[in-house]
């Protein structure tokens, strides 16, 4: 694997990883304050994170030493609504930086199955700031937001509310494979 891409997939590594946990702490604060429904989407929304972090970690199979990981990571937790503006600044960092910059690289290497990694997750990001910004609307006029089930694709992450779909619009995973957060 070229180089670049490589220390690009363990760049997205790192940060997925850190937002699965940093978005399971704001679940916890959530449900703590009473919003049972955002509580509900930070914990699926970081299982899609934890998906994202074992595709890039699965094509990253060939290392077997130590590297050091640079990755964006929104720190200074709070409050929930302080919480979702973390989680949307760095949602919006990937959709707009990172993962377009990272797929443009891996496709000038010819590195298909970083490229395939970065764009599951490139598609779903965009997900999950529209649905955090939902939340923050809410959460702006102390309510919880009102969600229905919320569905994640066990293969590349994607995350909807509602029904899951017959196959994702991702990566083309059959129905069976998405799991729901109710």
């Amino acid at each position: 694997m070229k180089k670049m891409t490589e220390q690009h997939l363990i760049n997205a590594f790192g940060g997925e990883s850190m937002a699965n946990m940093r978005y399971r702490h704001f679940g916890v604060q959530a449900k703590k304050e009473g919003y049972i429904n955002v509580a509900r989407l930070f914990s699926a929304i970081s299982h899609a994170e934890y998906i994202h972090a074992g595709d890039h970690y699965r094509e990253l199979k060939h290392l077997d030493d130590g590297f050091v990981a640079n990755s964006m990571g929104a720190f200074g937790p709070g409050d929930t609504l302080k919480n979702l503006g973390l989680s949307i600044a760095g949602e919006s960092f990937e959709i707009e930086e990172m993962y377009p910059s990272y797929m443009q690289v891996a496709e000038f290497q010819d590195e298909k199955g970083a490229y395939r990694s970065f764009e599951w997750s490139y598609k779903t990001e965009k997900m999950h700031k529209a649905l955090f910004e939902k939340a923050k609307q809410a959460v702006e006029k102390r309510q919880d937001v009102s969600l229905g089930p919320i569905q994640v694709c066990e293969v590349c992450g994607y995350t909807l509310e509602g029904d899951a779909p017959d196959t994702c619009p991702v990566c083309g995973a059959e129905k069976a494979k998405f799991t729901a957060f109710e």
